[in-house]
């Protein structure tokens, strides 16, 4: 889907205004280390998919987003305070798969042998070039 200049200022906005709420204005245990990556609002801007990560396995995520779930009626509301669109999104939260999958190819490229990653570099430079 392409995104113009005002959804990614929307987007922008929605994850900014749902961090700060998720700091500042919910109290609920479950939610603590919770760090909003992005945002998502569809064209019509009636829902908005909300991507977030924690520290912890795949317990801390189910806690997590049963937390959110249970907080999801405030922090739209909430939302709706902080920013102005014709409609409040509703809010559907997701859990960030990129920043573990991100993780996991860091920590994969640290097996790869100095004289492997030398001579993969240097196949790289040769076919831009080229």
């Amino acid at each position: 889907m392409k995104q113009t200049p005002r959804t990614r200022k929307v987007n922008e906005t929605v994850r900014e205004a749902v961090a700060i709420i998720l700091s500042e204005e919910v109290s609920d245990p479950r939610l603590d280390l919770v760090t909003v990556t992005s945002a998502e609002v569809s064209p019509d801007m009636m829902v908005a998919n909300i991507y977030v990560i924690t520290h912890g396995g795949a317990e801390r995520y189910a806690e997590l987003l049963e937390g959110l779930e249970s907080a999801k009626g405030r922090i739209r509301s909430l939302l709706g305070k902080r920013i102005t669109l014709r409609f409040t999104p509703e809010l559907r939260f997701l859990i960030d798969r990129s920043v573990d999958e991100g993780m996991r190819i860091s920590e994969a490229l640290k097996d790869v042998p100095p004289t492997l990653r030398q001579e993969r570099a240097g196949e790289a430079d040769s076919e831009t070039e080229g």
